[in-house]
C-alpha cells in the first residue's frame, strides 16, 4: 500500500498540463471579517460566481484559501478554508476567464506592445490585475508593504473572579522594499496575563513568539535566498525553518535547499541543538487555465549530532479540470533507530488528500481524506515503546456539500468521520446550516446552524442562529448570535445543557485604524455565568 502511495503521487508529479479556456488572476482585499464570513472587496466581480475559490499568493505559489458564497458587483462573501484568521486588509485573487481583446489596427498594436503589462513576464505566468497596475509599466521588482499592529486584551469572568491576557502583535510582509530585490517577513508577538510578570520573567521566551522573522534577497525573478525563520510555501508541511534557504528556477522548474534548524519544541524558541538540512526540487506551471505546483524533498533532522529522524516531504496542488481542484501532501520516514538498532526502512508517515469539485455555479462538494500519525523523534520526547503506544492510525474523512437554491441563500453540511483501528477514538461530527446573504427588510445577513457530536465519551447538540449587519456603511459593522447546547459525558447520567448569547462589533476610526468589541455569555441551570469580554485596537499600514 505504501508503494501505491509513492506511486501515486509521483505519477501526479509528473502528470501533463492540457489545454483550457486561458484565464486571469483579479486581485481583491478582505474588507471586513466576521467569525463565519469573509467580505472580499474587488473591482469588479465579474466573472467571479458562487463556488469559486479565492487565493493567497505568497513567493509566486497560490494556496486555496476561500470559497465564494455570494456576491455584488463589487464584494464577494466567502468562507475560509485556513487554517489560521482571516485578517481585513489581506489580499485574495480569484482566477476568472480571460477576456479576448478587441482587434486594433496593426500599427496602433505597434505603438501599444512596449506598454503592456504582460510583456516582463514569463509566457505562462497569469496575469494579475489590480487597480494599481492597470495601464501601468511593471517595474521588475517594485516594492509593496503591508502589515498590522494590534493590542488585544482577553477577560475572563467566573462567580466573582476575573482574569486578564494580554496580547500584542506586529506583522509584516514588505517584498522588495524601495523597489530593490530585498523583501522581509515578521510576526511576532508578546503575551501575559495581568498580575503574573514573574512568570514573563523567568520565561521570557514562553512570552515572546517569533512564527517569522526573515529576510530575502532575489537574485532574479525565479530565484532568491532568504535568512532567519520562516515558513517555506514549497513543503510547508515542516512548519517554520530557522537558517538559510535557496531557491533557483529554471522556467517552470526549481531546486531548492534548507540548512539551519528547527523551534525548540517547548517554548517555539531558537534551538541550535535541532540542527536539520535537505534540498528539494519542485514544478510549477499556469497555462490555459490550468494550475499545478508540486514538490519533493528530503530533509534529515538531528538532536545535538545525533540522527533524529530522514524523510521524504511530497507536496501537491492543481487544477486537473476547470471544476476540479486537487490538494496533497505525505511525508515517508527513511529512518529508525529501536534500541540503539539503526537502520534504513520505508514508512508512511502522513498522508492528507483534498478533492473539490464545482458541478455548477449553485454546488459544490469536496472530500478530505487524513491519515496523519504521530512522529517518532528517536532523540527527542520520549521512548520508542512509548510513541508505539500511542501511535495507532489516526484517520479522518470529511465531506461536505454546499448549494445555493436562490441569489441569496446558500445550504450545506459538512460529515466528519474519524476512526481509529481499535475503535478507542471514534468521532461522527454532522454540521448543517442554511446562510441568508441578504435578508431585504433588515438589509442584514443571517445563519441558521446545527451541530450534533458523538464520540466514545460524549454526545452533544448544538443549534445556533448568527445576525450580521453593516450599520454604518464602511465604518461600523455588528454581530449578534445565540446558541444551545445540549450534551452529557457517558459516564454521567444528566444532561448538561446551556445557552451561549454574544455580540460583535468592529469600528473602523480610519481607513486604517480599527477598533474591536466582543462579548459572550454562558449560562446554565445552576446560574454559574460565564462571561468573555475581548477587545482589539488594529493599526494597518
Amino acid at each position: 500500500m505504501k508503494k501505491i502511495y509513492l506511486l501515486l503521487f509521483l505519477t501526479v508529479f509528473l502528470y501533463p498540463l492540457f489545454g483550457q479556456q486561458e484565464t486571469v488572476l483579479v486581485q481583491g482585499t478582505a474588507s471586513y471579517v466576521s467569525s463565519q464570513n469573509v467580505y472580499v472587496k474587488f473591482p469588479t466581480t465579474e466573472g467571479i460566481e458562487p463556488g469559486d475559490t479565492l487565493f493567497t499568493q505568497k513567493e509566486q505559489v497560490l494556496k486555496a484559501a476561500l470559497v465564494v458564497k455570494d456576491r455584488s458587483s463589487t464584494s464577494a462573501v466567502c468562507t475560509s478554508l485556513l487554517p489560521e484568521k482571516v485578517n481585513a486588509g489581506d489580499t485574495f485573487f480569484a482566477r476568472i476567464p480571460k477576456k479576448e481583446a478587441p482587434k486594433q489596427p496593426e500599427q496602433k498594436i505597434r505603438a501599444d506592445k512596449t506598454n503592456t503589462p504582460t510583456d516582463s513576464m514569463p509566457a505562462n505566468a497569469p496575469v494579475v490585475i489590480t487597480p494599481e497596475q492597470e495601464d501601468k509599466p511593471v517595474q521588475d521588482f517594485k516594492q509593496k508593504i503591508r502589515g498590522r499592529l494590534y493590542a488585544a486584551s482577553y477577560s475572563n469572568f467566573f462567580r466573582g473572579e476575573a482574569d486578564h491576557r494580554l496580547r500584542y502583535a506586529f506583522t509584516m510582509q514588505g517584498n522588495n522594499i524601495g523597489n530593490s530585490r530585498f523583501s522581509t517577513d515578521a510576526y511576532v508577538t508578546f503575551r501575559h496575563t495581568a498580575g503574573e510578570w514573574n512568570e514573563v520573567k523567568e520565561n521570557l521566551a514562553d512570552a515572546i513568539k517569533v512564527y517569522s522573522l526573515a529576510v530575502k534577497y532575489d537574485l532574479d525573478k525565479q530565484s532568491s535566498i532568504s535568512f532567519g525563520r520562516k515558513i517555506n510555501q514549497r513543503i510547508s508541511s515542516m512548519g517554520a525553518i530557522d537558517g538559510l534557504q535557496v531557491e533557483k528556477g529554471f522556467g517552470n522548474f526549481m531546486v531548492g535547499g534548507i540548512a539551519g534548524s528547527r523551534p525548540n519544541f517547548a517554548d517555539y524558541s531558537f534551538d541550535v541543538n535541532l540542527l536539520q538540512a535537505g534540498a528539494y526540487i519542485g514544478h510549477a506551471a499556469n497555462k490555459d487555465g490550468k494550475m499545478l505546483q508540486s514538490t519533493l524533498a528530503f530533509v534529515e533532522q538531528r538532536n545535538g549530532g545525533a540522527t533524529d529522524r530522514r524523510f521524504l516531504v511530497f507536496q501537491h496542488s492543481s487544477t486537473p479540470l476547470k471544476a476540479l481542484s486537487l490538494f496533497g501532501s505525505m511525508e515517508i520516514d527513511l529512518f529508525e533507530n529501536i534500541h540503539n538498532d539503526r537502520k534504513s526502512t520505508v514508512n508512511l508517515t502522513n498522508l492528507f488528500l483534498s478533492l473539490r469539485y464545482n458541478f455548477s455555479k449553485k454546488a459544490n462538494l469536496s472530500v478530505s481524506y487524513d491519515n496523519r500519525k504521530n512522529i517518532i523523534y528517536y532523540e527527542s520526547y520520549k521512548s520508542y515503546i512509548d510513541q508505539l503506544i500511542e501511535d495507532e492510525t489516526r484517520q479522518g474523512l470529511r465531506l461536505n456539500v454546499s448549494y445555493r437554491p436562490a441569489k441569496f441563500i446558500t445550504c450545506g453540511a459538512n460529515l466528519g468521520w474519524r476512526f481509529q483501528k481499535s475503535d478507542l477514538n471514534l468521532s461522527e461530527n454532522l454540521n448543517a446550516y442554511l446562510n441568508f446573504s441578504r435578508l431585504p427588510w433588515l438589509k442584514a445577513a443571517a445563519s441558521l446552524t446545527a451541530n450534533f457530536l458523538r464520540t466514545n465519551y460524549l454526545d452533544s447538540k448544538i443549534f445556533g442562529i448568527r445576525l450580521s449587519k453593516e450599520i454604518l456603511p464602511g465604518r461600523l459593522n455588528g454581530e449578534i448570535y445565540y446558541r444551545w447546547l445540549d450534551y452529557h459525558y457517558r459516564n454521567y447520567e444528566n444532561h448538561f445543557r446551556q445557552q451561549i448569547a454574544g455580540a460583535d462589533v468592529s469600528l473602523n476610526l480610519t481607513r486604517k485604524l480599527a477598533f474591536h468589541l466582543y462579548y459572550e455569555g454562558t449560562f446554565d441551570k445552576q446560574n454559574d455565568t460565564f462571561t468573555r469580554l475581548n477587545t482589539k485596537i488594529i493599526q494597518r499600514f
